[in-house]
């Protein structure tokens, strides 16, 4: 919670890495493994292709406010490209179900040697629309 009595806008950002993170699993090369996660994008990509963002969007509708329940977050693939993804999203108090916060992503898939753009499989674009909002 910050000075004006609602979750920080840092601590919103973190919010979204972390529903990606669940959602798409952690990216190669990075992290310990865990369970596995509801959208395969992430499985069979090689350790020197690096997954970054290259921009957020977060439009505040109304103050998360700080609660003893957790705030529920829905996310899903927007839009796919030859090599990224759009991932939105939509954070909801709680208590009440609220939407709060409605946010997008920009994941590129980029070749750590290179720099260059990777582009993704048919069978994560396959994957990939079919579960899009």
């Amino acid at each position: 919670m910050d000075a004006y009595g609602h979750v920080n806008n840092v601590r919103i950002a973190a919010i979204l890495e972390e529903a990606r993170v669940h959602a798409f699993g952690v990216p190669a090369g990075t992290g310990a493994a865990g369970p596995p996660a509801p959208v395969s994008l992430l499985d069979g990509v090689p350790d020197t292709v690096q997954t970054l963002i290259a921009e957020h969007r977060i439009r505040y509708r109304r103050p998360l406010e700080y609660r003893t329940v957790p705030v529920r977050v829905w996310v899903w693939v927007a839009a796919v490209k030859g090599a990224s993804i759009e991932v939105a999203y939509s954070l909801r108090d709680g208590v009440d179900e609220t939407e709060c916060v409605t946010a997008t992503t920009t994941m590129v898939f980029v070749d750590s040697a290179t720099g260059r753009p990777v582009r993704l499989s048919a069978s994560q674009r396959d994957t990939l629309n079919h579960i899009g909002g």
